[in-house]
Formats: structure tokens, sequence, C-alpha cells
């Protein structure tokens, strides 16, 4: 099944007997840094070096490169176009409607199922249970591989991995019998780190970790405000 990072991402995100988002806070962000880092991948985006301390790295899409087959991916790819941005300004923009739009991607491909219902009879929610969790236990047995048994990861997984450990989720959706969450969190952000694709992937994902990371830190710190 050809799927895109940010679909992968999203249902190992999603809870197969609840539907519920983890990490809810941070998966708009989240989502955009696996759009960005597809685009990375395909060789469609370039990291131009910031030059200065004072100055961010600002990505650009590749010149002369054909188009997309996926009209998501070529749509981020527009929004690439349109000027030179930080990674962390296009997490952002990338992420926007993105939850719902990738969940109903996998309710398309039949992966999940879309539930809404009325919270007190006035709000609606709506939830993404499990449907046919074939492929994702597939993606389960090979970040397996990667985080518990020490197999070294390919790019697309490894970005995976990544995406995961830039929102602190990688220890709290990958529980292995045996395995310390601590471990898997430690192994997750060493393979972020890690020589594991090239270099314009590596700057996609250390822009898209901090930007995260950062939404996250914001998201804290107004909900503690206002509380």
């Amino acid at each position: 099944m050809d799927m895109l990072i940010a679909e992968d991402v999203m249902l190992l995100l999603l809870d197969d007997a609840t539907g519920s988002v983890a990490g809810s806070s941070a998966v708009h962000y989240t989502l955009g840094g696996a759009v960005l880092v597809e685009l990375a991948l395909a060789e469609r985006v370039w990291i131009e070096p910031s030059g200065s301390a004072w100055r961010t790295a600002r990505v650009h899409p590749v010149p002369g490169a054909p188009p997309l087959a996926d009209p998501l991916l070529q749509g981020a790819l527009g929004i690439v176009a349109e000027k030179p941005r930080s990674a962390q300004d296009l997490v952002n923009r990338l992420g926007k409607g993105l939850r719902e739009h990738v969940a109903e991607r996998l309710v398309n491909r039949g992966l999940v199922r879309r539930e809404t219902t009325n919270v007190l009879g006035l709000f609606p929610s709506t939830r993404w249970p499990a449907q046919d969790a074939r492929h994702e236990q597939e993606l389960r047995g090979t970040l397996e591989l990667v985080l518990a048994r020490g197999a070294v990861p390919d790019a697309r997984t490894g970005a995976v991995v990544a995406l995961l450990s830039a929102a602190d989720q990688a220890h709290r959706v990958l529980g292995y019998p045996g395995i310390a969450p601590r471990d898997v969190k430690a192994r997750a952000k060493v393979i972020a780190e890690g020589d594991w694709a090239a270099k314009a992937v590596k700057d996609a994902v250390a822009a898209m970790n901090a930007a995260v990371i950062g939404a996250i830190v914001a998201t804290t710190v107004v909900t503690g405000s206002s509380s």
C-alpha cells in the first residue's frame, strides 16, 4: 500500500479502539512536518543555509522538478514555492487542516472508520477507530525492528520515528512487551538525530523538531496561563 508519511504517522497516533488522537495538541505541526519531510525525501525542496546566527534557514522548491502525483503533496509544494520561508513557518502552514484531511484519506483507504457523536447533545466530536489494522501491524513490525531490535532504519522509517520523537509520542504509541518506554524514547531520539537520510531531509527534520517542540511549549504556556 503506497502511503504518505503523514498517513502512517496519523495511523500510529490514532488509538485503534477509541479513535482518539494521541498528542492532539501537536498533531497539526507533526503532520505539517511529515509533509515537509516527504517533499525533502522526494527531492522537491532544499534547505538554504542560514549563513549566520541571526538568519533562519529557508526552504526552497527544487527548480524544474516534475509535478507530484499526490494532490496533497503538490498543493504543499505550491505553498513552499510562494516564497522562501523557514521550516518552522512551513510546518505551521502545511499542517493547517491536515488532521481531518489525512484522517479522511485513511477512511477512504478502509483503514479507519469515521464516527461522529454529539457531546452533551450539542458539540460534535469525531473519532477514527481502526477498521482494517493490517497495514498498521506491518508498520509497527518494521518500527519494532528499529526501535526494539536495533535494526538500521531506511530514510522513510527514520522520518516516521523522528516525527513521533519530535512530538514526544514514540514511547507512548509504540509500546513493546518487555521494553521500558524510556528505552523506546531514547532509541527514537538517537534515530532522529542520526545519519539515516540525506542532508536535506535531516535539516528538514531538525527544523521540524524545533517547530513542533516550540509549538508544544507555546501551547503549554497558553494553557497554563488561562487556567
